[in-house]
This record gives C-alpha cells, structure tokens and sequence, in this order.
C-alpha cells in the first residue's frame, strides 16, 4: 500500500480504526476521520506508534452533518490530491428516533446518506487516482426486509431492528452505485466484518434491543467483550482490508465479501429494484439540496 491514500470514516475507534492501523501498518498514507478532535488526535499517535508508519493524520467530522461531510470532502481532497481507497465505515444507531439537522433520520443520515455524498464529493479525488476503490461497511444482521413505508422510521422504530434495516438500505444503494460506477476506473464493493464488541455497542440501552431480547440484555453484556472482544476485532478488519489492498479485487466492482473475505450472495432485499431505486433517489436529493450553514 505504499504510495497509496487510504481514507476511513469512522476510525478513531472499534473496527474502523483497527482497519486504519493494519493499512498504515502495509504502508498506507491514512487520514483518519471521527467526530472528536481529542479521540482523533491520541488514534493517529497510537496507530503511528503500533504500525511505525508516521504518515497518519485526522480530520475531525461529524458524519450525520452534511455539511461536515461536504467540508470532509473538501479537505480530504486538499490534503492528498487524490485519494486511492475510500472506506466508509461510520456507522451510527440510537436508542430512539432522531432528526439531524438536514432533517434526515440519524442513523438513516451516518448509514446511508452520509457514504453516498462522501463518495460522490470525493469523485473528482478518487477518479484522479486512476484505479481508486471503494469499500462501503455493512453492519448488523444483513438479511430481512427494507420497508419502504418505514424507511427513516416514520412508522415504528426500535434501535438495533433499525440500524438493521438501514444497513441493507446501505447495500441497496452500493448496488446501485457501483453499475454508475461501471464505466469508470473506481470500484465499489461491500464488506460485511461480522461482529465485535465497539464502543457503539457498549452504549446501547436495554430499550434498543427488540423486545424478545431485552431479558437477557445483561446476559449479553457480560458476554460480549469475552465472545466479541479484541480477536473478534482483528478479525472483522479481514473483509475491508483484503478489498483495500488485494491485487486479486483490483477491478472487481460490484461485489458483496463476507467476514471471511469471500465473494458472496448479496441479500434478496438488495436485488429488488424499486427498492434500490427509491433508496438512491432520496439520497440524490439530499446530496443535490443546501446542506445547513
């Protein structure tokens, strides 16, 4: 990876950062991305320090703000000319339904919004990288239903059920990108990473979880850091960083890896069309409207 610009949303800790440190460690130029400029600053020193790779900065950014998401564009671009591999891994849930200010559901806005306008803004840096590639990070348990009626939670909305669902609203729309992406020299794939115990789910309150689940809530949160702790961290950095550096996938567009790094079906929810359709058309319209001052 040496001579090469790695960018990752969502890297000042958990799986993202994880990503970063193993890309600095191949020789990488990484720009980290997190929304506390504190936490951004001790990861880049820690992931210099571990990789022995000095060439990691950050840029601060809230990824529910298009407005921070224009400005990260922006200056990603400024910073590095071009940028060889794009990673969106922010990702966001909540406890509750919540609006950001562009008026989009947040978790809606980190999952989904947030990674197609990055993309989209940073097309001018990616394209003049030659053979820049994308890597979109899924989340959750990808399989189940999009319910269009219920898209940003109008309707009903329970955290996990939800970030669920916006985590194939997330792949719907990589489909659909990645056949615009088609006759261009950037590519696009999804990475599935399996699951760890990150700070965003150390967070969770019992009333995120489906009702089914909230009994054995503590049961979980005893469990998780031992099942899901530090191994299963390293290991759902496999399916990003082998997209991001492998010759193999040098062209390879398209796709659906899961955490074992292997080509795999995409979900039944992702195939259908109005659905992919109606996802990237309300994305359009976010990215084409005035973010907030």
């Amino acid at each position: 990876m040496e001579g090469k610009t790695v960018l990752v949303t969502g890297s000042t800790g958990g799986i993202g950062k994880e990503t970063a440190r193993q890309l600095a460690a191949l020789g990488a130029s990484v720009i980290l991305v997190g929304r506390d400029e504190c936490r951004a600053d001790a990861a880049v020193a820690d992931i210099r320090h571990t990789s022995g790779n000095d060439d990691v900065t950050a840029i601060t950014a809230d990824m529910s703000r298009l407005r921070d998401v224009r400005r990260l564009a922006q200056e990603a671009s400024g910073r590095a000319g071009g940028v060889d591999v794009l990673i969106n891994n922010a990702g966001a849930t909540r406890n509750h339904r919540e609006v950001t200010e562009d008026g989009i559901e947040t978790a809606f806005a980190v999952n989904v919004v947030a990674p197609f306008c990055l993309t989209h803004w940073l097309m001018p840096a990616l394209t003049a990288s030659r053979q820049a590639r994308v890597i979109n990070i899924t989340g959750g348990i990808p399989r189940g239903q999009i319910d269009l009626n219920n898209l940003q939670g109008e309707k009903s909305y329970v955290g996990l059920s939800f970030y669920n669902q916006t985590k194939l609203a997330q792949m719907a729309m990589s489909y659909r990108f990645a056949q615009e992406l088609a006759a261009t020299p950037v590519t696009l794939n999804v990475a599935y990473p399996g699951h760890a115990y990150t700070s965003m789910n150390k967070n969770l309150t019992v009333g995120t979880y489906p009702p089914l689940a909230r009994p054995i809530v503590p049961l979980l949160r005893l469990a998780m850091p031992v099942v899901y702790g530090r191994r299963a961290l390293l290991r759902a950095t496999r399916s990003s960083v082998y997209l991001a550096s492998s010759p193999e996938e040098r062209t390879t567009n398209g796709a659906y890896f899961n955490s074992k790094a292997k080509r795999t079906p995409w979900p039944d929810a992702v195939l259908d069309d109005t659905t992919r359709n109606t996802i990237w058309e309300l994305c359009e319209m976010q990215r084409d409207g005035p973010t907030t001052a």
